[in-house]
C-alpha cells in the first residue's frame, strides 16, 4: 500500500489585496517548511477548473483561501464536508465557483480527495492591490498552524527550515 498522497493548495487572486490570502500563506509555508515526497504545496491562484489534474491525484486535499462566513475580518475557518459548497457559492468568485466543479468532476474520475479549508475572512478583496491587508497579513502565521494541524492528523510530516 502507498502512502496517501496530500496536497496543500493556497488559491486567490495576489492582485486583488485579500483575496490573495490562500497563495500568500502556500507561499510562506513553502519557505518556513519542508515536506515529504507524499506532500505537495501548490500554488493554484485562479486556475480553478485547471486545477482537476491536480486535485484529482491527492486523497487529501487542504485548501487555503479567504472566506466570507459573516465574521468580522481576520476571523478563521475551518470547513468540511457538507458546508464547503455553501461557503464557496456565498463568496461569489470565480476562481472558487471554479474550484468547487473541479471538486465535484474528480467524481467524474472516482477520485474525490478527503477535503479541508481553511480561510480567513477577507477584510478587502476588492482594491487593486498586491498587498494584504494589515489585518489579515497577521493571520498569515495562525493559518499555517491549522494546516500543520491538519498534517499533524494525517501522520505527515514536515520540517521547519532553518534559516
Amino acid at each position: 500500500m502507498t502512502a496517501p498522497q496530500v496536497m496543500i493548495l493556497g488559491v486567490g487572486s495576489i492582485l486583488m489585496s485579500d483575496e490573495g490570502f490562500g497563495v500568500r500563506v502556500i507561499e510562506t509555508l513553502d519557505q518556513q517548511y519542508t515536506f515529504g515526497d507524499n506532500v505537495s504545496v501548490v500554488d493554484g491562484g485562479v486556475l480553478g477548473i485547471n486545477l482537476l489534474g491536480v486535485m484529482s491525484e491527492a486523497d487529501h486535499l487542504i485548501v487555503v483561501d479567504v472566506i466570507r462566513n459573516g465574521g468580522k475580518a481576520g476571523d478563521l475557518y475551518r470547513l468540511t464536508g457538507d458546508a464547503i459548497p455553501e461557503r464557496i457559492r456565498a463568496k461569489n468568485s470565480l476562481h472558487q465557483i471554479d474550484f468547487l466543479e473541479a471538486l465535484t468532476l474528480c467524481q467524474a474520475l472516482d477520485n474525490v480527495p478527503e477535503t479541508v479549508i481553511i480561510g480567513v475572512e477577507p477584510a478587502d478583496i476588492d482594491t487593486l492591490s498586491v498587498e494584504l491587508t494589515p489585518q489579515i497579513k497577521a493571520r498569515i502565521n495562525p493559518t499555517i498552524a491549522m494546516v500543520l494541524e491538519e498534517l499533524d492528523k494525517l501522520n505527515m510530516p514536515y520540517t521547519r527550515r532553518s534559516n
